[in-house]
């Protein structure tokens, strides 16, 4: 793991009204790091991670890419800058196919432009790594399918091909196993894991599901009334009594 850190925040504040969602937060994140944040409903987790992604400006405080200060820019300059974000809801083309989404995500990161009528023999390149994202996330089966005839399950697939589509170096994934079945979600999980295997790579997690946080995390920020109450390596967060009175709180063997 890098040293250096690819995406920090300082001082990451906003508010609505009088109300502080994300108060004062000052976090940093390394390559070949997969943190997972967690903390209670209304803690501040997604305000967090919509601050992050470009979604919200902040009301005080700073975003940074590497050394790059990123807090002006665009979700979609964000984007292009190398953070790739997943939502807790599936944000997909639904009545385009399966492929033709995983293509729109390949030009995207081409800068070709959203060209979603071109022929694809004139985008063969193109064509080639939609289908090779498709292949990773076991979506050729379907590919011909519209994004909407699919199943949860492999609409979370399919949000995950484009992700990688656009070749980020930030991974932002928003509680990526919501609505999904028991058999569902490892599959997801699987694809996370294999992410996380490249080490030039950044993944941030929003999640609740205590196996999913024990699988994957690296390390555990929490987040609590918009504050960072703890930061650190998974077991050293889950054994601090703060984070367990205060977030986990029903006893031990929610965070053995």
């Amino acid at each position: 793991m890098s040293n250096s850190a690819s995406i920090r925040t300082d001082n990451l504040t906003i508010r609505f009204g009088g109300h502080a969602a994300v108060n004062n937060v000052t976090c940093a994140f390394c390559p070949g790091e997969l943190t997972v944040i967690v903390g209670p409903n209304g803690a501040g987790k997604t305000t967090w991670f919509n601050l992050v992604s470009g979604q919200l400006r902040p009301s005080e405080g700073r975003i940074f890419l590497g050394e790059r200060d990123i807090t002006a820019l665009s979700p979609s300059q964000r984007a292009r800058a190398g953070i790739g974000r997943a939502f807790q809801l599936t944000n997909l083309f639904p009545k385009l196919s399966v492929f033709e989404n995983v293509r729109l995500a390949v030009q995207g990161r081409a800068r070709q432009g959203h060209r979603m009528f071109v022929r694809t023999r004139a985008l063969t390149g193109l064509a080639d790594k939609a289908m090779h994202y498709l292949e990773e996330t076991n979506l050729v089966p379907v590919a011909d399918l519209p994004a909407s005839a699919l199943p949860h399950g492999d609409q979370r697939k399919l949000e995950v091909a484009m992700l990688l589509a656009m070749e980020p170096d930030i991974f932002m994934f928003d509680e990526p196993t919501a609505g999904m079945s028991v058999d569902e979600a490892p599959v997801i999980l699987d694809l996370i894991a294999r992410i996380k295997q490249d080490t030039s790579r950044t993944i941030l997690l929003v999640e609740h599901k205590m196996d999913v946080v024990r699988a994957l995390a690296d390390r555990i920020v929490v987040l609590h009334n918009g504050e960072l109450i703890a930061d650190g390596a998974p077991g050293d967060v889950m054994a601090m009594e703060l984070v367990r009175d205060i977030y986990l709180g029903t006893g031990t063997e929610e965070v053995a």
